[in-house]
């Protein structure tokens, strides 16, 4: 049973939504990662899965904001749905356009794409459910996008439930990997993928049969160093009178994923070398209160620390923390959603990949739910409670103020969009304004993240509709 679902909502009162040029585009592909129009500096997609397109409810759009010198500037962006030209689907209510989506240069033209898994959308008259949408990256931006069309699984239900990249063979292109609640769980689209929606190949892994864990979340990074993507899956393992949350590495090879270990289990996970030993670390979050089901969540949740090794995982033992670990702002009290959202990025350029770590449900002050992040410190001993700091709609310098069920920190993102070598932190609270929801963007620095010049913007700022659309729902780049 999947336990952290979209909160469905009512119906909203906007039209059409169109796609917004982007400006100021580099004539030539930067190949860096996450630069959508290739300028050379990394752009920030923000989707919207509830709001209102073409009349219909709940449709859903998918938002990039360009970076530049100044870091997000939200005068150069676009606005992408389904009732786009040269968007494949039509808008419908319930399609939530932009609940699920990644980021990775599927064609191999050196312009970041962006894949929307749409997991609501109906496949013609069939019982089919889910497509997987390629938005096209390009020297003016998002222009066009294509549904993955061949090979594809015999059974789809809600294909695209979690999507993630990565080049999982080490052929130097990049594959995508994504869930779908039917057999097999797992699929693997080979690299590259064409604009005409083929990939290479595909494979399918039912890693229930391989491992005794059901696919519901996937995160890919490399653990082992060797410059090939492996891939976390998350579930659940079936337990004597029920289950329990559990996570299962698959290790990249010339001859694609391999089940290796199984390691703590949680609802959210980034991958990243906090001690800059060469090996990717496995972060996860499990937001939920410690019981036999939820063996790694914690009094108002936990987020745990596996380490890598060039075997697949170090023989040292995982680190858990909470917000009371020394050094850790806060408290841990019950369902504070400590380890809801997780991202990784330097933040203070120091080489050692920080953690952010949402904590959704946090309250302040007598607000229930308001929300906050906190942000980890990598070092050379690994992650540290040691100069953590919180931030929320109550920190000096954050736009807003902080209310009851604004969910600050319901998503995070770390990523260097200013091309400074520090990684900004751009967060969105879903609750805000009664679930209009915005999006904050703090700077870095180089004593870490900095509430000064920090700025928030919602879907209207974006020329998006008013209203419900949990705006910042998912945060990719």
């Amino acid at each position: 049973m999947r336990k952290r679902t979209l909160l469905l909502a009512a119906t909203l009162t906007t039209g059409l939504l169109t796609a917004l040029p982007a400006t100021g585009a580099a004539a030539a592909p930067s190949g860096l990662a996450g630069d959508i129009n290739g300028d050379g500096y990394r752009d920030a997609v923000i989707t919207a899965p509830l709001a209102k397109v073409a009349g219909k409810s709940n449709a859903g759009y998918v938002a990039v904001v360009y970076g530049g010198a100044s870091g997000l500037d939200t005068t150069k962006r676009q606005i992408v749905s389904q009732d786009t030209a040269g968007i494949p689907g039509v808008p419908e209510s319930g399609d939530y356009f932009g609940d699920r989506a990644t980021t990775g240069d599927l064609d191999d033209d050196g312009y970041t794409d962006i894949v929307v898994g749409v997991h609501s959308e109906r496949i013609g008259s069939t019982d089919d459910f889910g497509a997987l949408t390629v938005l096209w990256g390009g020297a003016t931006g998002i222009k066009s996008g294509t549904d993955i069309s061949s090979p594809l699984p015999e059974n789809r239900n809600e294909l695209g439930w979690s999507v993630a990249t990565g080049d999982f063979d080490g052929d130097g292109d990049t594959d995508l990997a994504a869930a779908n609640n039917a057999f097999p769980g797992l699929n693997v689209f080979e690299g590259p993928i064409t604009r005409t929606g083929k990939a290479t190949e595909l494979v399918g892994i039912d890693t229930s049969e391989q491992t005794g864990i059901n696919t519901d979340q996937i995160v890919a990074g490399d653990v082992t160093g060797d410059g090939k993507s492996d891939l976390l899956v998350m579930g659940q393992e079936e337990i004597s009178g029920g289950y329990r949350t559990r996570s299962v590495l698959y290790k990249g090879s010339a001859t694609g994923l391999t089940p290796s270990s199984k390691v703590a289990g949680g609802y959210a996970a980034v991958i990243a070398d906090v001690n800059t030993d060469g090996y990717g670390d496995i972060v996860t979050g499990n937001f939920m209160e410690k019981s036999t089901d939820e063996p790694n969540g914690g009094s108002g949740g936990a987020v745990t620390v596996t380490y890598g090794a060039a075997s697949g995982l170090s023989t040292r033992t995982p680190v858990r923390f909470t917000q009371d670990t020394t050094g850790v702002p806060g408290a841990s009290e019950r369902n504070d959603a400590f380890g809801w959202s997780l991202d990784a990025g330097d933040t203070n350029g120091d080489g050692y990949a920080d953690i952010a770590v949402g904590v959704a449900n946090e309250d302040l002050s007598g607000r229930t739910d308001a929300g906050s992040v906190v942000i980890l410190r990598g070092s050379a001993s690994g992650l540290t409670g040691t100069g953590s700091k919180a931030f929320s709609q109550d920190t000096s310098g954050v736009p807003g103020t902080a209310e009851s069920y604004d969910y600050f920190g319901h998503s995070v993102l770390l990523t260097d969009v200013s091309k400074d070598g520090r990684a900004e932190l751009i967060t969105g609270a879903r609750g805000e304004n009664d679930g209009a929801s915005s999006a904050w963007a703090l700077r870095g620095s180089s004593s870490g993240i900095t509430a000064t010049g920090a700025k928030a913007f919602g879907s209207t700022t974006l020329g998006g509709p008013s209203g419900l659309t949990y705006f910042g729902d998912v945060l990719a780049g």
